[in-house]
């Protein structure tokens, strides 16, 4: 069996459990939790990489970042617990936004369950305004981005 990471030509695939919680009163994945399980997965690809959070501290000032836009089409719905995969990229990285596209799929990549955009823009800690992404950010960010 061809895994999800192992067909795609860029971005990054994170699998995520989906739990009991996360459905609705039909047993299907509810709505909101997308959203949650993109955000997960984004996470994580990142903090692998050393942009997170510690002791409710910044580890660089890439991680400091929030989402200004998000927008998701769903095609199939995701029935019961599992395990699930997010697949995401960079369209672009400009000087302080990042656009994200995503997919959220079955774990062998082969159903889409939904796709999406969302945009993530970088903040000056202590002016809350728009700041430009490190050079580190933007070399970990190359890694994502689409061809």
């Amino acid at each position: 069996m061809t895994t999800a990471t192992e067909t795609l030509p860029h971005g990054g695939v994170v699998p995520m459990p989906v739990h009991f919680d996360d459905l609705d009163a039909m047993g299907v994945l509810h709505n909101s939790r997308y959203a949650v399980l993109v955000e997960r997965a984004i996470v994580l690809w990142w903090a692998a990489r050393g942009v997170s959070f510690s002791g409710g501290r910044p580890t660089t000032p890439d991680a400091f970042n929030v989402v200004r836009e998000y927008s998701v089409t769903f095609h199939r719905p995701v029935r019961g617990t599992g395990q699930i995969s997010v697949h995401f990229w960079l369209e672009s990285m400009g000087t302080t936004s990042a656009d994200y596209r995503f997919r959220v799929t079955s774990a062998d990549g082969a159903t889409v369950f939904a796709e999406g955009r969302r945009v993530n823009v970088r903040l000056d800690p202590a002016t809350m305004r728009p700041a430009p992404w490190t050079e580190h950010g933007r070399t970990l960010g190359s890694e994502l981005l689409r061809g």
